[in-house]
């Protein structure tokens, strides 16, 4: 196994995206569901959010009990927004998590980091258009088949906004609203791409 593989796991396709001694990390290769980030529409944060107890509850449990153990806990940092200083929340520990703005943006897709450290004076909500990265960061809703954006664990402009990735790859660092998501919709339609520590 090396980073870029697609593997399977439980009833999904991973994609490693880095390995550490006898474990890698995955995320799930396409958009597995759209959820809301939180029940209601409150200032909230990683540690607190409905979508992190569902995916560390409800979606961890649709895993055997093989497969849970091989699913290895890991402590999360969740920094403050890069470009607003929104306060990220505390350390969490997890098994099922969302990458955050910096993972997604610096690490696993491609290094933007130039942009996301160094914000133009025209960048209010998203990275240029012309990210060389973008591209790699698309994904496709597992059950329609067409691109979609996806959250991050990040928080956005204010605590009712989370961090997301746009249809085209762009990152949306405002964030889209956490109770409904893109408001022109009135609904939550937020992609879910789990990720996890895998024991080899």
């Amino acid at each position: 196994m090396q980073t870029g593989d697609i593997i399977s796991f439980g009833s999904h396709k991973w994609r490693v995206l880095d390995m550490r001694k006898n474990a890698a990390l995955i995320i799930t290769e396409e958009i597995t569901e759209q959820r809301r980030y939180h029940d209601r529409y409150v200032g909230i944060t990683w540690a607190d959010c409905s979508l992190r107890k569902y995916l560390n509850g409800e979606f961890y449990d649709k895993f055997t009990g093989m497969d849970k153990s091989k699913i290895i806990p890991v402590k999360n940092k969740n920094p403050d927004n890069q470009w607003y200083g929104t306060k990220g929340g505390p350390d969490t520990q997890d098994n099922i998590f969302l990458l955050s703005l910096e993972e997604a943006t610096c690490k696993y897709f491609g290094d933007s980091s130039s942009k996301l450290y160094n914000k133009g004076k025209n960048q209010r909500y998203w990275f240029e258009r012309k990210d060389e990265n973008n591209s790699k960061r698309i994904a496709v809703n597992k059950k329609e088949k067409w691109c979609h954006w996806w959250w991050l664990r990040s928080p956005g402009r204010v605590g009712v906004k989370a961090v997301y990735i746009f249809p085209d790859g762009n990152i949306g660092i405002q964030g889209n609203n956490i109770f409904k998501g893109n408001i022109a919709e009135g609904y939550c339609r937020g992609g879910v791409r789990p990720a996890l520590w895998l024991k080899l």
